[in-house]
């Protein structure tokens, strides 16, 4: 039988997590105090856009009023706004933060690529592996367990808010493997643990770039970038006169792995691109919506504004996973305020289960997860995935080379 939960309400969302997923989460619930779900939340955000300024405040870590992070990242990751929309909102911009910006923007897209061609094997090193040669780490179970005041903020926020600025994200990534040998999977498990942007797609590349393994130059992390980015924080250190990330990091020859024949060609690109227009076998009786595409403007959604909406929470990948218990309050805020406009029913268990009996219209999703569920639900309407760029054959194996080869 189909477990039905009831359906969350705008500001009861705490409560409604603790009630109804509570045994799935890592910690306590709360909700994150930066950033809340949902569309009006996505919309009022991206009207707030201001990119003036980004190229040269966009690693900016503290004061926080200097930082040129746009936020907007937790709302792109599920779907609240795409792409596409993000990139247009920036037309007025001048040509130097605009062209940063949507370099970035790009980043995210190749991640998508990647991830959507190689899915789990994207927790393989991709070109180089990034334990130099002959390396004697100095492995401990957990190099953030440390009073450094500039790993202790990274954390903080990352803990609390579920979110951090590219800065440090690199800052943890590094010192987590580059610095202590560290498996850099099990970081980045702790970043998608918190993180309300977290997907496998942008976490995953992300680590690799900056432990070299994507690059095979490893980014090292220093006293130097926390005096740029972070001045004064220094000063608040218990080894402020004894800093032990005073020196750059060894610069070593990384060794290079052969990896995903994927990486380099990908005979049919619909595969991972899905299809161009939308694909009808039948008429459905519900919208079936998923994390990744959790807008008011989902293509399924939008075509059909009379048909009930289903979500589930994969109850067996969360128990697995053990999310924080705010990345669960921000999807159960964008449920809240999605069901304000449309009749949404929400699912407990197995989406295989909990779906067989509907024949559903829903939205392609570049994610191996969906992929598998699309081969065994009954989808009669599948609509495409809105790219920025549609993935093509050409190689993935580097940022510029996927830039050339989708321009």
């Amino acid at each position: 039988m189909p477990t039905t939960l009831p359906t969350p309400e705008r500001g009861d969302e705490v409560s409604w997590v603790v009630a109804c997923l509570g045994h799935l989460v890592e910690d306590e619930v709360t909700a994150s105090p930066s950033i809340r779900g949902g569309q009006i939340a996505a919309d009022a955000a991206l009207v707030a856009l201001d990119v003036a300024g980004y190229a040269s405040r966009r690693n900016e870590v503290l004061p926080r009023s200097r930082r040129g992070a746009t936020m907007l990242s937790p709302y792109i990751r599920h779907g609240l706004l795409t792409l596409g929309e993000v990139w247009s909102a920036t037309a007025g911009a001048a040509d130097r933060d605009r062209a940063k910006f949507t370099d970035e923007l790009l980043w995210q897209e190749y991640a998508r690529h990647l991830y959507a061609r190689l899915g789990r094997g994207l927790a393989e090193p991709i070109r180089f592996d990034p334990t130099p040669l002959g390396a004697t780490p100095d492995v401990i179970d957990d190099p953030w367990a440390t009073d450094m005041a500039c790993v202790r903020l990274a954390i903080g926020e990352l803990e609390r808010d579920g979110w951090l600025v590219n800065q440090t994200r690199m800052w943890l990534a590094s010192h987590w493997s580059v610095r202590h040998g560290a498996d850099w999977r099990t970081g980045e498990e702790r970043f998608f643990t918190h993180l309300l942007d977290g997907s496998r797609a942008a976490n995953r590349t992300g680590w690799q770039w900056t432990i070299g393994a994507g690059t095979g130059k490893r980014y090292g992390f220093t006293r130097w970038q926390v005096t740029k980015r972070a001045p004064g924080l220094c000063e608040t250190c218990p080894h402020h006169t004894a800093c032990p990330i005073e020196t750059w990091p060894d610069d070593v020859h990384l060794q290079s792995v052969t990896g995903d024949a994927g990486l380099r060609r990908f005979e049919d690109p619909s595969v991972v691109g899905g299809p161009r227009r939308t694909m009808v076998s039948g008429a459905a009786d519900a919208v079936w919506i998923t994390a990744e595409s959790l807008g008011d403007r989902d293509p399924a959604l939008t075509a059909h504004p009379e048909l009930p909406v289903m979500f589930v929470f994969d109850e067996p990948l969360l128990a697995r996973l053990r999310l924080s218990g705010k990345r669960l309050v921000f999807l159960a805020e964008c449920l809240a305020d999605l069901a304000t406009r449309r009749t949404l029913e929400v699912r407990l268990g197995d989406p295989a289960k909990e779906l067989a009996d509907q024949r559903l219209a829903t939205t392609f999703a570049p994610v191996p997860g969906n992929a598998r569920l699309r081969d065994v639900l009954e989808i009669v309407e599948l609509h495409p995935w809105p790219w920025l760029r549609r993935p093509t054959s050409g190689p993935v194996t580097s940022f510029s080379a996927w830039r050339n080869a989708t321009r």
